[in-house]
């Protein structure tokens, strides 16, 4: 290794070690261009997620959802704002950078497994394979423990035909642990199985997060599934507009009764509150069916009004 380039890695690792964020995004854009058409699929998106989180992303079909997990991924580039992943700018990487990335830093769960693994190899040779492709040493001892890991010791030597599709995406989540990364990206890991399936693959994740402190992102469309997750962020029309947080119905109550007694007896269930979130700059995006309730069009001009003994602000159509 080259001076320039030891200097280079140790700088990056000062950035790993100084950031207590695994991803930061803050104005992200991400437009596709053709000759005769232009797409912008993410819109000023700011995100923050901390390292050891477990994260749910949702949004409807065409929110951005997916593209945000490609080019955190390393599988597509961002257009501009800025995109920080453990202390580095991928707007600035080259495509070397990218390589190592890919390599060592993060680890991917695609929905199809036809992407993730190798039909006639064993479960144990699947996870073997991005190992011998790096050159890795006590590639069989680690392909075992990473199959242990999801619960799959029994099913070392099995096929692919020979293992129901949950098993098969076990064996990819191990292989996406396979280069031991910081952060674990999953595509809609539970959309082609049951729901007892979902949840058992749910608490692989969790297990992986709390017991490897790996940052897992999962992007999702089942919201029975986020609901399970401690936080969750909810991307519309190519920017973060809310955050969905758990919490008793006895602590909502207080907050919207601040702090006075009715008499009523609050349930203990535990429910789901949905948060709009603040950009760095004020900005926040209202939910579509708040705007519809209140006969609100988007580019209409409305009026904002504070409230200060209440601490609310309260908007209304311009008149």
């Amino acid at each position: 290794m080259t001076k320039k380039k030891k200097a280079k890695l140790e700088h990056e690792q000062e950035l790993i070690a100084e950031s207590e964020y695994a991803i930061e995004c803050e104005n992200l854009v991400k437009i596709y261009k053709t000759d005769q058409i232009e797409v912008v699929a993410l819109q000023g998106l700011d995100l923050q997620i901390k390292k050891g989180e477990l994260v749910a992303i949702v949004g409807t079909s065409g929110s951005g959802k997916s593209t945000l997990l490609n080019m955190l991924g390393g599988l597509d580039k961002p257009s501009a704002g800025s995109l920080t992943v453990n202390g580095r700018n991928l707007l600035k990487f080259t495509e070397e950078d990218y390589m190592n990335y890919k390599r060592n830093t993060v680890g991917f769960v695609w929905q199809n497994n036809a992407r993730n693994l190798v039909p006639y190899l064993t479960a144990e040779q699947n996870v073997e394979l991005p190992m011998l492709l790096q050159g890795q040493k006590q590639r069989r001892e680690r392909a075992l423990e990473l199959l242990d890991a999801v619960g799959l010791s029994n099913r070392v030597n099995s096929r692919l035909d020979q293992m129901s599709g949950g098993e098969q995406q076990r064996v990819a989540i191990a292989i996406s642990l396979a280069n031991n990364p910081a952060i674990l990206l999953a595509d809609e890991p539970t959309g082609s199985v049951d729901t007892k399936t979902s949840d058992q693959l749910l608490n692989v994740f969790k297990e992986i997060n709390q017991k490897r402190g790996v940052t897992v992102v999962i992007v999702t469309h089942d919201l029975r599934l986020a609901k399970k997750i401690d936080r969750v962020i909810s991307i519309r029309d190519g920017r973060t507009s809310s955050e969905i947080i758990k919490k008793s119905h006895a602590e909502i109550m207080s907050e919207q009764t601040s702090g006075w007694d009715d008499g009523t007896t609050a349930e203990a269930e535990e429910v789901s509150e949905e948060l709009v979130v603040l950009d760095r700059t004020g900005r926040m995006q209202i939910p579509k069916e708040y705007l519809e309730a209140l006969d609100i069009k988007g580019g209409t001009k409305v009026r904002a009004d504070l409230d200060q003994e209440q601490q609310r602000i309260y908007i209304r159509k311009a008149e």
